[in-house]
């Protein structure tokens, strides 16, 4: 049945909203709900994102109708935040293939700087950074290929966010995905919260790590993955 066939009239994302409270799962603005989407959906829910965008554009007293630089713009807007920079809500993990570490790998291993993109869940103001993720694989670790962390990364990054959780929940997918005996994350970004409003410093930026495992237990290899990050800034 398509979605728009049945309880004509009622917005999509209250229907989406209903299965997620019938679940009683959570919808903050970083969890991701693809799963409470079904298909055809997303397109509604852009349709209704754009007309509540039209909304606010008149609210701001955008003359939309007789501005040719605008009159596009909540279409537009609604699609780069359902289809671009929102999507890790809307869509679900991308595929990853998982192999065993057939060569019993235990050495530290370090992948980045990825650049990560997302944007501040309290003024949805871009993010903008780059993440290092350290590796200590054992016997039963999964192995994955070096571009599956940036994929995981993105998807993480592509919903509001705020930096000290984000990197907890890419701590907490690659653990699932990679059973290692130790994984360390550090994070740098810009806030454009801070650069392009309010006190309008532009050369803050945030770091913040996480430390799992044998990162967190041994000072020496928590050392070692610190000083070969390239110099940041």
């Amino acid at each position: 049945m398509n979605p728009s066939d049945s309880d004509a009239g009622t917005p999509v994302s209250v229907k989406i909203r209903e299965r997620i409270l019938a679940a009683r799962k959570r919808f903050n603005a970083n969890d991701n709900i693809a799963e409470f989407i079904q298909p055809g959906e997303l397109e509604l829910l852009l349709d209704e994102v754009e007309g509540k965008m039209k909304g606010v554009l008149s609210s701001l007293v955008i003359d939309t109708d007789n501005d040719h630089n605008t009159d596009e713009t909540a279409r537009r807007v609604a699609k780069m935040y359902l289809k671009e920079v929102f999507q890790g809500r809307y869509v679900k993990a991308p595929a990853i293939t998982e192999f065993p570490n057939a060569e019993h790998l235990n050495e530290l291993m370090i992948v980045g700087p990825i650049t990560v993109r997302s944007a501040c869940s309290h003024h949805f103001c871009p993010i903008l950074g780059k993440i290092w993720i350290g590796v200590l694989p054992n016997e039963h670790t999964n192995v994955i290929g070096l571009s599956k962390y940036a994929r995981l990364a993105e998807w993480v990054m592509g919903r509001p966010q705020i930096q000290e959780e984000a990197v907890v929940q890419l701590a907490d997918l690659i653990q699932r995905k990679t059973q290692p005996d130790g994984l360390a994350i550090v994070m740098e970004a810009s806030h454009f919260c801070m650069s392009w409003r309010g006190v309008k410093d532009m050369d803050s930026k945030m770091i913040n790590s996480v430390m799992r495992g044998s990162f967190l237990k041994d000072a020496n290899l928590r050392r070692e993955f610190l000083s070969l990050i390239p110099q940041k800034g």
